[in-house]
C-alpha cells in the first residue's frame, strides 16, 4: 500500500495538499475553489471522486475556501477541532452531520492504518493545528501558519520523513514593503508567520541527517520569493552544520502549481523509497 504526498498549492492566496495512505486519499486544507482543487488532483492522476476526507488546519479562508463545496460534492468528511469548526461553519456552508468529524488537539486518532496527530501551533486563529501523519513506519508533517516555533512543536514533528513547513517572509522585504504597519506587526508577531530564518532554525533543531524532504511553503507573494526563501534556508542550514545537497532534500512549493508527487512507500511490496 502506498504512502504519497503532493502539495497542490501553497501561499497566502490558497493552500491545499494531497495525502495518500493505503486506501485513504485525503486533502489537507482546501483554500482555493473546488474547481482549482479538482484540477490540481487531476494533474497528478487522482480522481476527486476517490477522496476519502479533508483535514483542516484552521479557519482562515486561504485554507478553507473550497472545503464546503468539495465536502458536499463528493460527500467527504471534514476533520477539524471544535473551535475550528465553530469558526469555519459560517464560511463553508451547510455540511451533512455525518461529515462533521471533530477531534481533540494534542491527541492521536486513527483512520484505518493512518495515525493522525493534530498539534497546536501559534497563529491568530481559534485553535490552529499542525499535523503528523504516520503510516507503516513513515511520517509526514505539515506545520504552517505559526508565529514562532516552540519545544512542543519541535518535539512533535521531529523524526518525519517529509516536512511541509512555513517559510513565509523575508523580514527586510516585509519591513520595506507596501503592507500597512498593523499588518506588518501581525505577520512578524507571535501569532503570525515564520520568516525564512525562523523556518531554517526550527528545521536545524529537528533534522537528523536522514535526507529528509523539506518543502518550503506558505510563501508571501509580496514579502518573499522562492529563490530568496530557498537560498536563505539553505545558508542557515549550512551554518548549522547541514549540507542541503547531501543531508536534506530541500525543495519549494508554489502558489500556482503543484510539487512532484513524493512516494514514501511503494504500492506493490511496501519497499521504502525514502
Amino acid at each position: 500500500m502506498a504512502f504519497r504526498f503532493c502539495n497542490l498549492f501553497s501561499g497566502s492566496s490558497g493552500n491545499c495538499s494531497y495525502l495518500e495512505a493505503g486506501t485513504g486519499r485525503y486533502l489537507i486544507d482546501a483554500g482555493l475553489s473546488g474547481k482549482r482543487v479538482q484540477a490540481g488532483l487531476e494533474s497528478i492522476g487522482v480522481d476527486p471522486k476517490s477522496l476519502t476526507g479533508i483535514f483542516v488546519t484552521h479557519e482562515h479562508r486561504d485554507h478553507i475556501h473550497g472545503v464546503g463545496v468539495l465536502s458536499r460534492r463528493f460527500k467527504l468528511p471534514i476533520y477539524a477541532n471544535a473551535k475550528t469548526w465553530r469558526g469555519m461553519e459560517p464560511i463553508i456552508g451547510k455540511i451533512a452531520p455525518e461529515n462533521q468529524q471533530i477531534f481533540t488537539s494534542e491527541k492521536v486518532f486513527t483512520l484505518e492504518d493512518l495515525e493522525v496527530e493534530a498539534f497546536m501551533v501559534h497563529h491568530d486563529a481559534l485553535e490552529p493545528n499542525g499535523y503528523n501523519f504516520c503510516y507503516k513506519g513513515k511520517k509526514v508533517t505539515v506545520v504552517t501558519d505559526t508565529g514562532y516555533s516552540c519545544q512542543n512543536i519541535e518535539d512533535r514533528i521531529k523524526g518525519a520523513n517529509l516536512y511541509l513547513v512555513e517559510s513565509n517572509h523575508d523580514p527586510e522585504m516585509l519591513r520595506m514593503g507596501p503592507y500597512p504597519w498593523p499588518l506588518k506587526q501581525r505577520i512578524k508577531g507571535k501569532f503570525g508567520h515564520l520568516s525564512n530564518e525562523d523556518c531554517a532554525m526550527m528545521m536545524s533543531r529537528v533534522l537528523d541527517y536522514r535526507e529528509e524532504i523539506v518543502l518550503l511553503g506558505h510563501l508571501s507573494g509580496e514579502n518573499n520569493f522562492p529563490e530568496l526563501a530557498f537560498r536563505t534556508v539553505a545558508d542557515v542550514l549550512r551554518a548549522q552544520g547541514f549540507s542541503p545537497e547531501e543531508d536534506v532534500n530541500l525543495t519549494m512549493t508554489y502558489r500556482d502549481r503543484r510539487t512532484e508527487v513524493f512516494t514514501l512507500l511503494e504500492d506493490e511490496d511496501g519497499t521504502m523509497e525514502l
